[in-house]
């Protein structure tokens, strides 16, 4: 029996290592976004900063998170195969779940799944052993899980996000009144006093957060108490508003921050404790060092005091992720190899031997941080997915406009509508002296015409002033909340912070608002989601384990395998597929030659996938295709999407161009024009097309496909010459193909007519009748869209 768990920790070992990489690829979220959104310094340094942040905060791990021991059940009430079960069911599900937000590129929290999968697991297992039990109920499931515990982290979980979103609104307010977007043109002062707030902030939370509960915190003595017991005591008493009648019970009650010499009898502070019981001297005194070392770096050294600050909230937060967070992925298989050795050495049988000694606390051996340190490192430099999360919420807090990638729903709208009704009430009572000064500080208008001449990708998504207040409020948030053993999840923290600052910077204005809710509300729903797929995925894959443990686990995990590759292998294809793909550029020149040479790499894009999705709609409509059909119409979606987003730039482009370059604006909108004909052509065949099959009519007669491959084989050729010319850019040739119109057009003519003479002798399906019609007719509006296209590019070109 032995062997079954040697392999279930062999497999809770490997599971580990997987559960980093997809942890960190979600998590990565938490201490990228400011630095790569307000692009304060290259990728490359980013990224440097953050692996130290990790590697140091792996080695300075506070060890065994004690939720995945006895956080949400109570270890003695369980016995050793049945702890097995759960802490196996907790792993699996965790390394799906996180893998399933990752391909989406959805943030969601860590420290959430796995609180509500060992929660799952545990009620499960609970609930089969009070089953088996006549004298218990469901009344005594209180005995198994520590429900006090279990509430206090979901309340503190619940409370973190809106604590998060309004203090760092508010922040980020006050912060803009001060400093204004034209923040690099304050007085130096001005910059060493943000630079001094910010510091000491940030620092405070390296020494609270990063090496909370290390050994090195807690072996650091700074201040001897030398006034006695009863002085003592007075102190603590008053200072933590508790009664403690003993030195004992104060040094047991606070172990983080007191320490009984053994060797001496006297009572110390650890350096935790000293931070904790001097925050007003140790800030103050931080604050006025700072402030004066930040004037320094500004005026000695000039160095932009905005991107120090970044630099050192990136690398704070990656080592307080890194020290923490990292125990949500190996917690719970070193909880399983402690629990095992425990068995291993008692000699009992595993149905028989109480888990009461998990109970106790435990240490993570440090070469095991060592090593789970340098997977997160290399997970954070080559995961493309950890990238993706990080654009979902980067786009979410962007100042300017760029791509949505949430739709509009009815909630949002309705956010958007009271959020706006609220606006107005406050400014009708606001005063118009403070109204004026807000308005001035808050303008963007310089900003945004001189960064018009750089190219959008290059652009960043928020200044600096934003990007420091994210990671300065996260800082505090997560600090407060450590001194206070209140638990809380940093990646809805510095999600809903960034979250709090785009709002108070009026980066969510009545262009972009309804989606930017969208999207938040899309991922706290999911949030949610992770919460209860968590339980009950966990609660049944232990359900599952429970009925036939060797078999079971063979099948969960080769079902785990296969997805997580299946996953990996999906997502690389559709990366390398949007990669090769000619996507629609956004037109950034200034003069009409530029435009001209841009929309000539439009045009030939649009063609070439254009012709793909005629040619491809054409042949699975004539092998009944239904899945390749779909493929299609998603295609097409893609394509209308992309030139969406070409007309909603219209105003930007406009503003872009020079004086004496305006005329190209008729040129562009009227491109865009025919762009958009040609996708509604498209997007009407693959329409009529995927009903005609999904709805199991008859497939078309063999005269009838044969007629529409032909017209295929001659628009192919028509849109490959068109393609050649704009990428070779042989514009001279533009007569001969447009001369093709009428030949093209005789062609489709041609087959109408045969139709309708087959109608009226031999055809007996209506259905068919009606597609074959649609379609001739919407080519001979594709090709009318196509030539037009090409005209009007010969008469400006000319």
């Amino acid at each position: 029996m032995s062997d079954i768990y040697i392999l279930m920790i062999v497999a809770l070992a490997v599971l580990a290592v997987a559960d980093l990489i997809v942890g960190v690829s979600n998590d990565a979220v938490n201490f990228l976004n400011s630095a790569i959104g307000s692009k304060a310094v290259s990728f490359r340094t980013i990224m440097i900063v953050a692996s130290l942040g990790i590697a140091a905060g792996a080695i300075f791990s506070s060890g065994l998170m004690e939720v995945a021991r006895k956080g949400i059940f109570v270890p003695g009430e369980f016995y050793f195969d049945e702890i097995m079960i759960i802490f196996m069911a907790v792993m699996i599900t965790d390394i799906l779940l996180l893998d399933f937000f990752n391909t989406l590129g959805m943030p969601t929290s860590t420290t959430v799944s796995i609180v509500f999968e060992l929660l799952g697991a545990a009620v499960c297992v609970a609930l089969i052993k009070i089953s088996a039990d006549a004298n218990l109920s469901v009344a005594d499931l209180g005995d198994y899980i520590n429900t006090k515990k279990a509430g206090e982290i979901i309340a503190g979980i619940l409370l973190s996000v809106v604590v998060a979103f309004s203090v760092g609104a508010l922040v980020q307010y006050i912060s803009r009144l001060l400093l204004s977007f034209n923040f690099e043109k304050k007085a130096k002062w001005v910059g060493a006093l943000f630079g001094g707030v910010a510091l000491t902030a940030i620092l405070y939370f390296i020494f609270i957060k990063g090496i909370k509960g290390t050994n090195y915190a807690k072996t650091i003595v700074e201040i001897l108490y030398e006034g006695g017991a009863e002085g003592l005591l007075d102190w603590a008493n008053t200072y933590f508003n508790a009664s403690f009648e003993t030195v004992k019970d104060l040094v047991d009650a606070k172990k983080d921050l007191f320490k009984i010499n053994p060797n001496t009898g006297t009572v110390a502070l650890t350096l935790r404790g000293f931070l904790e019981t001097n925050v007003p001297l140790i800030v103050s005194v931080g604050f006025v060092i700072l402030s004066l070392v930040s004037f320094t770096i500004i005026q000695v050294f000039k160095t932009n005091i905005y991107r120090l600050i970044i630099v050192v909230g990136t690398f704070a937060l990656a080592l307080a992720f890194a020290g923490n967070d990292l125990v949500n992925f190996i917690g719970v298989p070193i909880a399983a190899l402690k629990a095992y050795e425990a068995w291993s050495a008692s000699g009992e049988l595993p149905h028989e031997f109480s888990m009461a000694v998990l109970g106790g606390k435990a240490e993570t051996p440090t070469l095991l941080l060592l090593a789970a340190g340098i997977i997160m490192v290399l997970t954070l430099w080559f995961s493309s997915k950890a990238r993706n999360v990080v654009k979902t919420s980067i786009d979410l807090s962007r100042q300017g406009e760029g791509d949505e990638k949430f739709r509009p729903n009815f909630l949002s709208r309705g956010v958007v509508r009271s959020t706006v009704f609220l606006s107005e009430i406050i400014s009708s009572i606001t005063p118009q002296s403070f109204k004026k000064v807000s308005d001035k500080q808050f303008d963007q208008e310089s900003i945004e015409v001189n960064t018009f001449t750089a190219k959008q990708e290059d652009l960043p998504a928020f200044d600096m002033v934003r990007a420091a207040v994210n990671l300065m409020v996260a800082g505090v948030l997560i600090s407060i909340a450590t001194s206070m053993k209140l638990p809380l999840s940093t990646t809805y923290v510095t999600f809903m912070v960034a979250m709090g600052t785009s709002l108070a910077d009026r980066a969510w204005g009545t262009e972009s608002a309804v989606y930017r809710v969208a999207g938040v509300l899309n991922v706290i729903g999911g949030w949610f989601f992770t919460a209860i797929s968590a339980f009950l995925a966990a609660a049944t894959i232990a359900f599952l384990l429970h009925l036939h443990l060797p078999s079971m686990l063979a099948i969960l995990l080769a079902l785990a395998i296969f997805l997580l590759v299946r996953n990996t292998i999906k997502y690389r294809n559709k990366t390398r597929a949007e990669r090769a793909e000619d996507r629609l550029k956004k037109s950034e020149s200034s003069s009409i030659k530029g435009v001209i040479e841009e929309s000539a790499d439009n045009i030939k894009s649009f063609v070439n996938r254009g012709n793909k999705i005629y040619g491809q709609t054409i042949d699975s409509l004539a092998k009944y295709d239904l899945t390749a059909l779909k493929k299609s119409r998603k295609g097409i979606a893609k394509l209308e999407t992309e030139v969406e987003e070409l007309r909603d730039s219209i105003f930007y482009f406009i503003k872009n161009l020079d004086e004496s370059s305006v005329g190209a604006s008729n040129f562009y909108i009227s491109i865009l024009g025919y762009l958009e004909d040609i996708t509604q052509s498209l997007e009407y065949i693959a329409k009529v097309s995927h009903k005609h099959v999904n709805n199991n009519h008859k497939k078309l007669r063999f005269n009838q496909i044969k007629d529409l491959k032909e017209i295929e084989d001659h628009l192919d050729d028509f849109y490959k010459n068109i393609k050649s010319v704009f990428d070779n850019r042989e514009f001279a040739t533009l007569n001969d193909i447009i001369a093709e119109k009428q030949e093209l057009f005789t062609i489709v003519s041609d087959k109408i007519n045969k139709q309708v003479a087959r109608t009226r002798t031999e055809e007996s399906s209506p259905k068919n009748t009606t597609l074959y019609f649609g379609l001739l007719t919407e080519t001979k509006d594709l090709i009318t869209a196509t030539m037009n296209l090409l005209i009007t590019y010969r008469d400006h070109q000319d």
